[in-house]
């Protein structure tokens, strides 16, 4: 039995941006196992920018799961929202003995340096491992539910243009269950990565997610076409073995959302 679970099956788990989109299905799904879960984020009052609230929301916390995510993707602000936010989270959490920290990350943030948000999810990796407080980092490929930002981000001209290499989208809900069963667990030390079912080309899952949503636009998978400002190859977006697989696959969310 997990040192954490030992002595009583619930516990204090804050969320912080819980009433985000994996962050209010986590919310749901560790109260429907009996644990009090608080959702904490600027909405409730609690901002990990300027520190307010934290102190108080972590009291008698056993664990805190970060799934916050900075409001401007441009590269230093990115950077600065997760070094300050780790920061002033991590010492927090240390300063109220929380037991386990679990943050959520992006399967190949260590294979494209040329983005900047994946630069700043290392960044924010590496706080929490020299943090000092027992920590897993869930590293999920990207979401089913960001399709459609994927998209837009690459039409030029009304035509979509991204690269061929191979992506692994997983379920938003997916992503939360995972997190439901780390978070009450023992701490990993490391990194656990979670992906969808299947592994396609960008380009060939843009195309049935704009038919299936009735978006005419073409898709072409461009070699030179840069994902979110990176190249991406043949591993870049992929879980490596021993992964965590998800269990609905894009048709089942496609239908599910009809």
């Amino acid at each position: 039995m997990s040192e954490l679970m030992r002595g009583s099956t619930t516990m204090k788990i804050v969320v912080i941006g819980g009433t985000g989109l994996i962050g209010s299905r986590l919310i749901a799904l560790l109260r429907e196992r009996g644990h009090e879960a608080v959702a904490a984020s600027p909405a409730t009052g609690v901002d990990t920018l300027t520190g307010a609230g934290l102190a108080e929301v972590l009291t008698g916390a056993r664990v805190v799961v970060d799934v916050s995510n900075s409001p401007s993707f441009a590269d230093a602000d990115v950077l600065a929202f997760f070094q300050t936010s780790g920061h002033n989270l991590l010492a927090a959490e240390r300063a109220a003995g929380v037991a386990h920290h679990v943050a959520l990350s992006v399967v190949g943030a260590d294979r494209a340096p040329e983005s900047g948000y994946l630069r700043a999810k290392v960044a924010q990796e590496e706080l929490i491992r020299e943090s000092g407080v027992p920590f897993t980092i869930l590293r999920a490929t990207q979401f089913f539910e960001f399709l459609g930002a994927i998209a837009g981000a690459g039409t030029v001209d009304g035509v979509v243009r991204v690269p061929s290499g191979p992506m692994q989208p997983v379920a938003a809900d997916d992503v939360a269950a995972t997190l439901a069963e780390l978070a009450p667990g023992e701490p990993a030390g490391g990194i656990v990565e979670l992906g969808g079912p299947d592994a396609c080309p960008l380009d060939d899952l843009l195309r049935r997610y704009l038919a299936a949503t009735g978006d005419d636009r073409p898709v072409v998978g461009d070699p030179a076409a840069r994902y979110f400002g990176t190249a991406i190859g043949p591993d870049t977006l992929i879980t490596g073995a021993g992964a965590r697989i998800g269990g609905i696959t894009l048709t089942d969310w496609l239908t599910k959302r009809d």
